[in-house]
């Protein structure tokens, strides 16, 4: 079951790795029987499946969540094994869907309008007679 993060990248499921263990979410006594939290794991750094570009980009953006190289997934909040592996992977294809996405366009600076500075300039002027009418009279 190879993952589709994107038209540009499918992740082969020999590229995937699952591991298993008890889950200690909701499930009362069932908890304790089934191993239903799932920890997918995908080695970025030595994926087929990436072009060099994809690669560079991945390791840079995800930095802080690469161990030796690999991206790991943890999912527990559902009952079965079944749904928390679908979970893990939708939360890996997101993941990498948004690291792999173009930069934003920068910011274009723009000017105030005349209007805004009119405003502007006509606020501080009224809070500052506001606070010169609070001064105490002079002797003069």
């Amino acid at each position: 079951m190879d993952l589709v993060v994107s038209r540009a990248l499918t992740i082969p499921a020999a590229e995937l790795t699952w591991r298993f263990s008890r889950s200690s979410g909701p499930g009362g006594q069932h908890v304790n029987t089934s191993d239903s939290r799932v920890q997918l794991s995908w080695d970025v750094a030595h994926a087929d499946s990436l072009t060099e570009a994809q690669c560079e980009r991945l390791t840079s953006r995800l930095d802080g969540r690469l161990v030796a190289g690999a991206l790991t997934v943890t999912s527990s909040e559902q009952r079965s094994q079944l749904r928390n592996r679908e979970t893990a992977l939708a939360k890996l294809a997101e993941i990498v869907a948004a690291a792999l996405a173009p930069d934003a366009a920068p910011r274009r600076p723009t000017r105030r309008t005349r209007g805004s500075d009119r405003r502007r300039l006509s606020a501080k002027g009224e809070r500052s007679a506001t606070k010169q009418q609070r001064r105490r009279p002079t002797d003069d």
